[in-house]
């Protein structure tokens, strides 16, 4: 951990910085059994303490018996700090990996659900599985090591037990999840490719997305497709089309029948899906590059006037879920990932319904006529049109195969495929003859005028559908999505107090505070009360009876009990009260954003943000800010109460304080950009992660799980690795912390031995020595709890990022605020509208003027990308 933490004492971390996790350390790895060998050696302190009174009530066994005590001490203390720092760091390594692999195995789930058990679980509740459930149960470990280091096992009662009761919680909901039924492995029988001349094959197929349902969503199908046909499937809305493609990708459970398929596969869903990343990544989808092939791609895609006129052609990076793209460029990037795919088997689920007339013309010509003109594919369409082009046409009713054969054979021989393409034909003439007669009542179109238009739809043709948000998709200086932001160097005192006064203004601190100053000096007080009243040896006299020490006693007691009960209350509220305002103020400037904002951020890092950052502000920060109190008012009582038996022990006490500061500010740098990277590093983890959810069945389809399990497993130990060096880089500062805080124990020994006999109440030294004891951690603990409080902060500082977004206009301007009596009728008035994406951005409406009249209606026409 030196050499990191000397870097980051020089400059900034970056996570290139961070060394690799090791092998053991790494999800990919399984996770090793954990075993803590190491025992402290505290409990040999109360035997020690003893003695060491009865040593300075006069007792002496030898000769150098003080130094003897002292050095066994010092000896003990070390060997206690080196055990519990390397207890510690097991301890949270093995939080660690807990996390990740339950993360893993989440993640392995979510990709196997059936589509039954995905209703059941919005992506939402899954996703929070893996950010907060799984969290909790490595925090449980760390939460046991600072148990540990506080020796206050009384006072952490509660909080253990609310650990546990979280811990059961979370460890429930992902058990329930993990139960939840998988896909049917043994739905298809799969077979090599050349192995068979049919490449799918159905006999008496019954399938049903609901197995307990009584009737099946497709019934009775018997299919044979041989390799190389073209298949077509349609049917009116709910026959059951898609059902059957998603029954050959295995998708749907099987009752009965058998299912064979001979070769690879390839799906193009209705509604495209798009992975974050560069649209040469979506269509190679993890592929090798061949030049070739991917050239012949695009061009049968019409995908390369599109990459024209991007600024960094197939390298943009579109947005998520590839939102800065219009539907049909989606759904043609979509057909490109799927013929660079060169499977074997085709399945298309109507793709060509997102995109113009003439472009899915364009595409069933150059892409099933021409590329996979030798494949076996199978569409489904309601594009009547596409359908002669077929060996064999599937007409779908209440799930079953009613009809099949070819166009000309069924078209004479059946009444439901007759339905079918007679209801086409009535749409079409009707809507003809609506045109016909708005046009010869309003329009007269002269010839240049005719001759003009077939240019521009001649030179537009092969643009299909270049939309206006191309223009969004990268701005003029760089791509669109960036790495996440975050801040550097130290984090500003700003920070620390917006989180102090925004709630009540602060207010309730002072209370607080004052609150834990009453506690300490009735706590030091009843120490002070047991150690002047009790006897050192059964030769004294009590001070006081035995009934007024335990009364007293007892009263002090009650009264730190008070102190503690009221300073745990005022800090809640305070806390609650925070983290509302935040969250709400966080969440108002989200939904008031501009739409550019959602462009260029994935929703991976807003989720971190209003989930991981938001629990650190819920949860973890009012604590760590009340123990920093506490410690710190602690310690004062410490250093007062050893100055009034032991105060040359500041001569050694200061420069280790200094010491310690110098440590603490040598460390800081390292830590907090550490803790940074932990929040950016989160993002992409959930961003993978839903995009998985979202995009399984076309993942399955390509056969490509175990590809994105390994980015996941990746993009989890890059997560890893900031969090291990972190936890690393805090023992590295504990345990010189604990060997400074023993040095100075031992000095104050050292001058306690070195007094004259008599010259200090023996009570009193004993009492000085126990909280000497505590001193040897709690100067290390008040260290810790410093720069632990700067690293949670740091989720105050990324909630406060998303607080100052620039926000839209306001949606009622007070200056044109229409009168109660608006609207009096649905009439429209658009006066020369100038509209553009982002002040940067080119206009996308210019100069717009038009009526719309109350009560008709308005139909818009026009080619996609022109308005």
């Amino acid at each position: 951990m030196g050499p990191l933490i000397a870097v980051g004492y020089k400059k900034t971390l970056d996570l290139d910085d961070i060394p690799q996790l090791a092998s053991v350390d790494s999800v990919k790895e399984a996770f090793p059994s954990f075993r803590n060998k190491l025992e402290s050696d505290s409990g040999n302190s109360p035997y020690l303490i003893d003695t060491f009174v009865q040593y300075l009530n006069g007792r002496r066994e030898f000769k150098n018996e003080g130094y003897l005590l002292v050095s066994a001490f010092l000896i003990a203390k070390l060997v206690e700090g080196l055990a519990q720092r390397h207890w510690l760091f097991r301890l949270q390594q093995a939080g660690i990996r807990v996390r990740a692999v339950l993360v893993a195995i989440i993640y392995n789930k979510g990709l196997t659900l059936s589509c039954q058990s995905k209703q059941g679980h919005t992506s939402g509740e899954i996703i929070n599985f893996m950010t907060l459930d799984a969290r909790e149960n490595w925090e449980d470990l760390s939460a046991l090591a600072t148990f540990r280091i506080l020796q206050e096992p009384i006072y952490s009662l509660p909080d253990t037990i609310s650990n546990i009761v979280q811990a059961k919680v979370s460890i429930d909901r992902i058990v329930s999840f993990l139960r939840l039924d998988d896909l049917q492995p043994d739905v298809i029988e799969k077979h090599p490719r050349g192995s068979s001349d049919t490449a799918i094959e159905i006999v008496d197929g019954n399938f049903s997305w609901d197995v307990s349902a009584h009737e099946p969503t497709l019934r009775e199908i018997n299919l044979r497709v041989s390799h190389g046909m073209r298949v077509a499937v349609c049917g009116t809305v709910g026959s059951g089309k898609s059902s059957l493609l998603s029954c050959i990708l295995g998708e749907v459970p099987k009752i009965s029948g058998s299912l064979k398929l001979c070769g690879t596969k390839a799906y193009v869903a209705q509604s495209p899906w798009i992975q974050s990343g560069t649209i040469e990544e979506n269509i190679l989808f993890g592929k090798e590059m061949h030049r070739e092939r991917y050239e012949q791609v695009l061009e049968a895609c019409s995908l390369k006037k599109d990459l024209e006129i991007l600024s960094f052609g197939d390298q943009t990076i579109i947005g998520e879920r590839g939102i800065n793209l219009s539907g049909g460029q989606k759904q043609r990037i979509q057909i490109a990932r799927a013929l660079y795919h060169d499977a074997d088997i085709y399945l298309f689920d109507d793709p060509f319904s997102a995109v113009d007339a003439h472009t899915g013309t364009h595409l069933f010509k150059e892409c099933l006529l021409g590329l996979l003109g030798s494949k076996t594919v199978i569409y489904v369409t309601h594009q009547i049109e596409f359908l002669p082009a077929a060996d064999l046409i599937l007409v779908m009713k209440d799930g079953k195969i009613t009809q099949a054969g070819k166009y000309n054979d069924i078209l004479n021989s059946g009444s439901d495929f007759v339905e079918l393409v007679g209801a086409h034909k009535k749409a079409l003439s009707a809507l003809d003859c609506m045109e016909a007669g708005s046009l010869s009542e309003k329009l007269t179109i002269s010839e240049e005028g005719v001759g003009s238009a077939k240019k521009v739809v001649q030179k537009e043709e092969v643009r299909d559908d270049i939309s206006d948000k191309v223009d969004d998709i990268v701005g003029p200086k760089g791509q669109l999505v960036q790495e996440e932001e975050r801040e550097k160097g130290r984090v500003g005192f700003s920070v620390y107090w917006k989180y102090i006064t925004t709630a009540y203004g602060g207010a309730l601190v002072p209370f607080i505070l004052l609150a834990q100053v009453l506690f300490q000096l009735l706590q030091i007080g009843s120490n002070y009360w047991m150690a002047w009243a009790t006897p050192v040896s059964k030769d004294m006299v009590p001070a006081v009876g035995g009934s007024t020490l335990i009364l007293v006693y007892v009263a002090l007691a009650i009264g730190s009990s008070f102190g503690i009960l009221a300073r745990a209350l005022l800090l809640v509220t305070a806390g609650y009260k925070t983290a509302m305002l935040l969250f709400n103020k966080m969440h108002l400037c989200i939904f008031r954003a501009p739409m550019p904002f959602f462009d260029a951020t994935p929703s991976g890092r807003i989720l971190n943000r209003v989930s991981t950052d938001q629990s650190a502000v819920d949860l973890n920060i009012p604590y760590q800010v009340g123990v920093f109190a506490f410690l710190t008012i602690q310690l004062l009582g410490i250093i007062a109460v050893m100055s009034q038996v032991s105060w040359l022990v500041f001569i050694i006490f200061i420069p280790v304080i200094a010491t310690c500061v110098w440590l603490q500010q040598y460390y800081i740098p390292s830590a907090r950009e550490m803790a940074r990277l932990i929040g950016v590093c989160k993002a992409p983890v959930i961003q993978h992660f839903a995009e998985t959810i979202s995009g399984s069945t076309t993942i399955r389809s390509f056969d490509q799980e175990l590809r994105f399990r390994d980015t996941s497993m990746t993009l989890m130990d890059g997560y890893s690795r900031p969090m291990f060096h972190s936890a690393g880089a805090m023992e590295w500062l504990c345990f010189r912390l604990d060997m400074l805080s023993s040095v100075t124990f031992a000095f104050s020994l050292i001058f306690l031995i070195s007094v004259p006999e008599g010259a200090i109440n023996p009570s009193f030294a004993g009492l000085a020595v126990t909280y000497g004891l505590n001193l040897n951690l709690l100067q290390a603990i008040f260290i810790w709890s410093l720069c632990n409080m700067e690293n949670r902060i740091i989720s105050v500082e990324r909630i406060l990022q998303y607080t100052s977004i620039p926000s839209e206009p306001p949606l009622v301007i007070e200056a044109y605020r229409p009168d109660h009596h608006w609207p009096s009728q649905g009439e429209v008035d658009i006066c020369n509208l100038q509209v553009r994406y982002a002040p940067h951005m080119p206009l996308v409406l210019r100069g717009l003027t038009c009526n719309f009249p109350g009560g008709m209606k308005t139909g818009i026409v026009g080619r996609t990308g022109w308005w």
